[in-house]
């Protein structure tokens, strides 16, 4: 038996055959296709001229509608944590009060092996004094070290005597490299907050930069006031005491800007 003259046509015809035998009924092309994308592309019009044989068929658009429509809608954002109400239901009312909240309540300060140290001073001091955290060396007494050193040198400058005095950090023991930004939005600005409105001083004095956030300010250069519970407190923002020890340029930027603030709160 003569084996029959295969033409071109009848081996194309016999290619295809085997290929819708093996399960294949789409043709593909080698470009890139967005199998992820948001919606199906348009299917093109039946009277619509290919620009190339191996354009892709109805069938196959059909197939890559299905892909999309069965890709898992995305997972939603996760609800950002609720925010740590550290004064609780019942705070403090009085600085007597708050003193011992300030020493015992547990989550006010990060892990440290330093102790806590307590403010000091009276309501309705001239002058009150927020410094970001205690000395290193404090004990029972805040700003014992090189800081409270400083700090009376500047207040008997003004002027001021120590009953005249209030003064506070924001955290209750020393905590080298506090993120005081992170300490806020945990719940500590509410904190300090809570403090000033219990102290009502009449002029505030934060000794750090890093306590806008603390203080409620989002660009701290820009504050110049506390307004709570219908009073107003002036502010007067600089930097921190130790800031000043290391350049004692700092020191008579501060007192000029200490001379013009002053005459006019």
């Amino acid at each position: 038996m003569s084996r029959p003259d295969l033409t071109l046509a009848r081996e194309f015809e016999a290619a295809l055959a085997w290929w819708q035998a093996a399960g294949v009924d789409c043709d593909f092309t080698d470009d890139a296709t967005a199998w992820l994308a948001d919606a199906p592309l348009p299917v093109p019009s039946a009277g619509a001229a290919s620009a190339r044989s191996g354009a892709a068929s109805p069938h196959a658009n059909e197939m890559r509608s299905r892909r999309v429509a069965a890709l898992p809608a995305p997972a939603p954002e996760p609800a950002a944590p609720p925010r740590p109400d550290l004064l609780g239901d019942s705070p403090p009312t009085d600085l007597a009060a708050f003193r011992q909240w300030w020493m015992e309540t547990p989550g006010l300060a990060p892990a440290s092996g330093f102790a806590r140290v307590p403010p000091r001073g009276e309501a309705g001091a001239a002058l009150m004094v927020l410094v970001p955290q205690p000395e290193a060396e404090d004990g029972e007494r805040l700003l014992s070290g090189p800081q409270g050193r400083l700090l009376a040198n500047i207040l008997s400058a003004m002027g001021l005597a120590e009953s005249e005095i209030y003064v506070a950090a924001a955290l209750p023991c020393h905590t080298p490299m506090a993120d005081l930004a992170a300490l806020a939005a945990g719940g500590m600005d509410a904190v300090t907050a809570h403090h000033i409105g219990l102290v009502q001083p009449r002029r505030l004095v934060a000794f750090g930069t890093g306590l806008g956030a603390t203080l409620g300010a989002p660009e701290v250069h820009a504050l110049r006031e506390i307004n709570q519970f219908g009073r107003k407190t002036p502010v007067m923002v600089s930097e921190t005491l130790d800031a000043m020890m290391d350049m004692p340029r700092l020191k008579s930027r501060f007192w000029r800007r200490w001379m013009e603030w002053s005459a006019t709160v």
